[in-house]
């Protein structure tokens, strides 16, 4: 049994993906669950204002739980058409979701006070998202030949 030329020849690169491509594939899962859960919140903000608690006034930072419900679903719409990006490697998609998940941490802390379990899981989804696609992004596009 000979060697493969891959064995012998220092000069050829081996660019097999590692074992981060499965971090990536979560990472665009995970947008896609973060755009569930967005929806979800927005839905409710905008059809059942008294679900949430809120202070006398009824207003968050923008203007009241409307306005929040509606900032929800277009991140939610954003964040799902972003988990599909990122599951195929793409690059812009890569650099939608940092972003993406840097609002989502932002908005999710206004929320925080209203109704702390949905802020603490979005904020929690939206750090392991951003780490992988930070850590390791350009594995997925290359497993793909992109």
């Amino acid at each position: 049994m000979g060697r493969t030329q891959f064995e012998t020849d220092p000069v050829i690169e081996r660019n097999e993906p590692t074992g981060w491509v499965g971090w990536l594939l979560f990472a665009g899962v995970m947008l896609l669950v973060l755009g569930a859960f967005q929806a979800i919140l927005g839905l409710v903000a905008l059809f059942n204002d008294g679900f949430f608690v809120a202070h006398r006034g009824g207003q968050l930072l923008v203007r009241d739980y409307t306005t929040w419900g509606w900032i929800h679903l277009g991140l939610a719409a954003l964040a799902t058409l972003t988990g599909i990006g990122l599951l195929f490697g793409q690059t812009w998609a890569r650099v939608i979701a940092v972003i993406l998940c840097v609002v989502n941490v932002l908005a999710s802390l206004v929320f925080a006070g209203a109704y702390p379990f949905w802020a603490v899981l979005l904020i929690a989804f939206s750090v392991i998202t951003a780490y992988a696609i930070i850590a390791h992004g350009r594995e997925v596009a290359e497993a793909y030949d992109i």
